[in-house]
């Protein structure tokens, strides 16, 4: 008795109430967005804020659950649930039912399930328990290698189902990583990767390729302050390239000479002479310098493969849409459109609860799941987007000042990864539903109509709550 007494003092009520106040304000929204007073459901289960009742009633026995269990439990079979979900989301592969283009959903009887959003959970707890063993060196390759394997792997299986969105959601995981020790360089790799990744959408191949050469100069020349070997080096490859261009118009005439070729082969024919004088004259930094120069040129090349071949043509178009190659209000900008008006008619204070002409006469689609925001946006206007915004600030504040006050390392680790996926989900939607993230179909925590997105968010953060409750505790 002493020891339950103990448990919910220490149990964050702050955080729960947060969390109750959102699932509120998402019921309303939800209720509001799929209302028609001409055609009212009542309280029929075939109305959609009926059904989220259900889910929000299932969604606290799952947080029910979350308390009741040991802190140890989630610890111990975290191995277990993450190869469960790794199975599941394999068995979606083969009898999963297809939803707005993905199939990521498993159908039992009246109820759907995405086993993409229980992922997340397991994969945080996997990555958390790997992270706090006393053998963890964050600064080592190995530890980038494994927490990457931890985290690819539901992403790849995700990726063949079709859900880019969720997909993507794994990789805010690294945040937590960073937190933990995570080299700095790690950091910059990766915004140069995502700023390359866009460069080669908007760019030419052979463009690509010489900002990544002279980048690569560069590098060079702030190491070794060696301007004359840079000189040489950039002459170098200009005169090959030039040749090589000379020698494939020739070949293959003006018109049938792509231009990344010659360029290709410019910066490809030198590397060993590079290789050989960097050897001689001990620059052990070039090695990283033209590896860092051959990883980029290759993305390039394999950016410009996946968006053609691997990603479906409304993914590309929506994609080019938000880069401002394309600009198609009618067509694939339609929705981003529709909701950006929708927002922007609530004005200061908002229509008023029921009053949205664009969300009462469907002209945004999936405005109770991907697009509530704008619902929130034109019946609350500036006033509730500002007041949901908040919360969902205060909330990962909360989560931020739980993991900091953790003893046990696997709770603190996990708290982050909690964090950083919360972050992801609310920055994302939000970005698409005011034109500057690209429409990659992810909700919005608590407030998107779905009961596996309710379901795996609850569980998330009750799974926390359970965890700083027992603080005390050393969790291994």
């Amino acid at each position: 008795m002493e020891r339950r007494s103990s448990f919910l003092k220490n149990v964050d009520w702050l955080t729960v109430a947060i969390y109750f106040v959102l699932v509120f304000l998402g019921w309303i929204n939800i209720y509001s967005a799929s209302y028609n007073s001409e055609s009212s459901l009542g309280f029929s289960f075939d109305a959609r804020y009926v059904r989220q009742l259900v889910w929000i009633g299932t969604a606290i026995g799952l947080a029910t659950l979350a308390l009741i269990l040991d802190s140890k439990f989630y610890s111990a079979f975290a191995e277990m649930f993450y190869i469960i979900s790794i199975v599941l989301l394999m068995v979606t592969l083969v009898i999963g039912g297809e939803v707005n283009g993905a199939k990521s959903w498993i159908e039992l009887g009246p109820v759907k399930i995405q086993p993409a959003e229980f992922a997340k959970i397991s994969t945080a707890l996997v990555l958390s328990k790997v992270m706090s063993r006393y053998d963890f060196q964050p600064e080592s390759f190995k530890s980038l290698f494994t927490v990457t394997a931890v985290i690819i792997l539901s992403p790849l299986f995700i990726l063949l189902q079709n859900d880019t969105g969720s997909a993507l959601v794994f990789f805010a995981l690294y945040l937590a990583f960073f937190r933990e020790g995570m080299p700095i360089i790690y950091v910059g790799l990766a915004v140069w990767f995502v700023l390359l990744f866009i460069l080669s959408l908007l760019l030419e191949t052979h463009t690509v390729i010489i900002i990544i050469s002279l980048l690569g100069f560069v590098l060079f020349h702030i190491y070794y302050n060696r301007l004359k070997e840079t000189l040489i080096g950039v002459g170098i490859v200009c005169v090959i390239s030039g040749a090589a261009l000379l020698v494939l118009i020739q070949i293959m005439g003006f018109d049938e000479t792509p231009l990344w070729l010659p360029f290709t082969i410019g910066i490809g024919i030198p590397i060993p002479y590079f290789l050989i004088h960097a050897y001689k004259h001990k620059l052990n930094h070039t090695y990283r310098i033209i590896l860092l120069t051959i990883a980029s040129i290759a993305l390039a090349f394999s950016v410009d493969y996946a968006f053609n071949n691997i990603l479906a043509p409304h993914q590309r178009t929506r994609i080019n849409h938000v880069l401002g190659i394309e600009f198609d209000p009618q067509g694939a900008g339609y929705n981003v459109n529709q909701s950006k008006i929708a927002i922007g008619s609530g004005g200061f204070s908002g229509k008023g609860f029921l009053q949205g002409t664009q969300t009462k006469f469907k002209f945004v689609p999936e405005q109770s799941t991907d697009f509530i925001f704008c619902t929130i946006g034109e019946e609350w206007g500036f006033v509730g987007t500002t007041i949901v915004l908040l919360l969902f600030l205060w909330l990962l504040l909360k989560i931020v000042a739980i993991a900091e006050r953790q003893k046990s390392k696997f709770s603190r680790i996990y708290a982050y990864c909690v964090a950083a996926i919360f972050f992801f989900h609310v920055a994302i939607n939000v970005g698409m539903t005011i034109g500057i993230a690209p429409v990659i179909g992810i909700p919005l925590p608590f407030f998107s109509y779905g009961g596996s997105s309710l379901w795996g968010f609850t569980f998330l953060l009750f799974i926390l709550i359970k965890l700083d409750a027992n603080r005390d505790e050393l969790i291994m």
